[in-house]
């Protein structure tokens, strides 16, 4: 089960969001657009994201307050956050950016190019966690099965060095079956 990767973009003008869908069109993203640092929360209450672009400047939440919360939740701490803003470049609003949490801070107008570069890289991080998550399952799920494997194989060998009645040997044969085909309890 292959999950898509998404990008949160968040901006309170929808002409902007509009912009960020076309930028990011054709990468391996599905782009899901909110106008509001609220609908940012609440969104990030449903999904799961590899990267979050977010206006620095809106109205009620700005961006700033926006990513502290985001940082905040367990579910959300890890997810990067790239911060865009039509601000002048002021040294002061990207390292407020930085002190929030913001893996980057760019200002408008920014080159598309380089905003789908960044993406990408984000993008790609989250497909290889993912992957390295389901190995790691794969990893353990094996683990539990040599286990299981192992103990049956210890059980059958007690059996046979126990006594040796026809019955502890028929007893220890099953139990080497079992673990040969993955019957193991």
């Amino acid at each position: 089960m292959t999950q898509t990767a998404k990008a949160l973009l968040v901006d309170d003008r929808r002409e902007n969001l509009m912009a960020l869908e076309a930028i990011l069109q054709g990468l391996p993203v599905q782009s899901v657009a909110v106008e509001s640092g609220e609908a940012a929360l609440k969104q990030l209450l449903v999904d799961d994201f590899a990267v979050i672009l977010l206006d620095a400047q809106m109205p009620d939440m700005d961006g700033f307050e926006t990513a502290t919360h985001i940082k905040r939740r367990e579910r959300t701490r890890h997810v990067p956050i790239i911060f865009l803003t039509a601000a002048d470049k002021d040294a002061q609003l990207a390292l407020r950016g930085y002190q929030v949490g913001a893996v980057d801070y760019l200002t408008k107008p920014f080159d598309p190019w380089v905003l789908r570069a960044k993406v990408s890289v984000f993008v790609e991080l989250w497909v290889k966690t993912r992957q390295l998550a389901a190995q790691s399952d794969l990893v353990r799920e094996r683990d539990v099965q040599w286990r299981r494997l192992a103990e049956a194989v210890d059980s059958a060998t007690a059996l046979l060095r126990a006594d040796g009645d026809q019955a502890s040997r028929e007893r220890a044969a099953d139990l080497l079956e079992q673990a040969r085909w993955g019957n193991t309890r």
